[in-house]
């Protein structure tokens, strides 16, 4: 079983992530998947929490995920007033968004023993295609690139379904956008889009 976190604030979709993910794994991926937010007297702007189970099997467990594989951070800030690594295994995956370099949390307590610590900044990517600051597609594209949990075709479909046909388009391609950078390195984008503008002349 794979079980993954979703740190937010209240507004920015961590748990429409986290449904993401499951609904790709399951209707789309053929696994079994659960994906629930943490309950409390959220409003915008406070910590919120999304998870996401995946499994070959029926999953029978429904308490809120202890131990993760994956820990994603939509909210840089959050680190400062949650634990973002508790219960983060010694071989899980850390994804933040944030436009610092690595190097800046590698200094933080407990950040050092890291083996999978991956930095992306999400919200430059958001501004700059969506015109608006909400990062979950991006993230969701991010964190399969960097864990393979599911295919990215079967988040796309997720998308297609779950958003609105006005939005689902341009969150589609920041999804994938997010996932090639992560995959192969900003410049592997850089080359591609050259390549699409030189067919077209």
């Amino acid at each position: 079983m794979k079980e993954i976190r979703w740190h937010g604030r209240g507004g920015n979709g961590a748990f429409m992530a986290a449904r993401l993910l499951g609904l790709a794994a399951s209707v789309y991926g053929g696994r079994y998947a659960q994906a629930f937010p943490s309950f409390g007297p959220e409003r915008r702007g406070a910590p919120v929490l999304g998870f996401t189970r995946i499994d070959d099997s029926i999953i029978v467990d429904h308490s809120q995920v202890a131990d993760c594989d994956c820990v994603i951070v939509l909210d840089e800030t959050l680190i400062d007033v949650v634990d973002v690594l508790k219960g983060l295994k010694s071989d899980g995956v850390l994804l933040v968004n944030s436009g610092k370099g690595e190097g800046e949390f590698r200094k933080l307590p407990g950040f050092a023993d890291i083996k999978k610590l991956i930095v992306f900044d999400g919200t430059a990517l958001a501004l700059d295609i969506l015109q608006s600051p909400i990062v979950n597609t991006i993230m969701l594209g991010a964190t399969i690139a960097a864990t393979d949990i599911v295919g990215l075709s079967d988040a796309e479909n997720a998308i297609e379904e779950l958003m609105p046909k006005h939005l689902a388009e341009k969150n589609k391609q920041v999804a994938r956008m997010a996932y090639e950078r992560v995959k192969y390195g900003k410049e592997y984008e850089k080359v591609k889009y050259e390549k699409v503008k030189g067919e077209q002349r």
